[in-house]
């Protein structure tokens, strides 16, 4: 990972913030515009977190469910996400996902609702693309038995995991 791209995404964390906090509009409502939007693949992408305006963009690009790994508490979450998703016809599934502490019990959240929707177009998100990149990358990575170096490559586009996202992407000791 490049350490413009944590810079980017460390601005970018910012600016969400500095924006919601003013009531200004954050960029156009288009997918490409969301922060930190990455394409997995035809039924899988991941961003940052998006504005109402661009859940309608995500809509409109033919998704049918959305994942949220953030906490309804931090600062740059969408208080009324569910409501705002639910009105758009969209699936939702809230797993609120500790930054300092991911766990297991999200993991297994996390697969069992990746399973539930493996039909339909699923976009993932999270403050950043931290918490969801780690999870999509561990996930393609043992479920899907994907190499490593292809279910973690978009991680480089976010950040450079750390500390207990090295131990969570790695997942339990095996005997």
């Amino acid at each position: 990972m490049s350490k413009r791209s944590f810079a980017r995404t460390l601005w970018g964390y910012f600016g969400t913030l500095i924006a919601k906090y003013l009531g200004l509009k954050r960029g156009r409502a288009d997918i490409d515009s969301i922060f930190n939007y990455v394409q997995i693949t035809d039924k899988l992408s991941t961003s940052g977190q998006p504005t109402e305006e661009q859940f309608a963009a995500i809509r409109d690009e033919g998704f049918e469910t959305v994942i949220n790994l953030l906490p309804q508490e931090k600062e740059n979450a969408l208080k009324n996400e569910a409501e705002v998703v639910h009105a758009l016809g969209l699936d939702y599934v809230y797993i609120p996902v500790v930054f300092t502490k991911p766990n297991e019990e999200n993991f297994a959240q996390f697969v069992a609702a990746m399973q539930e929707y493996a039909d339909s177009k699923v976009w993932v998100h999270c403050a950043v693309n931290a918490r969801v990149s780690a999870f999509v990358a561990r996930y393609r990575e043992e479920i899907l038995d994907e190499p490593r170096e292809t279910a973690r490559a978009p991680i480089k586009q976010i950040w450079e995991p750390y500390g207990v996202w090295l131990d969570f992407l790695d997942g339990p000791k095996r005997a």
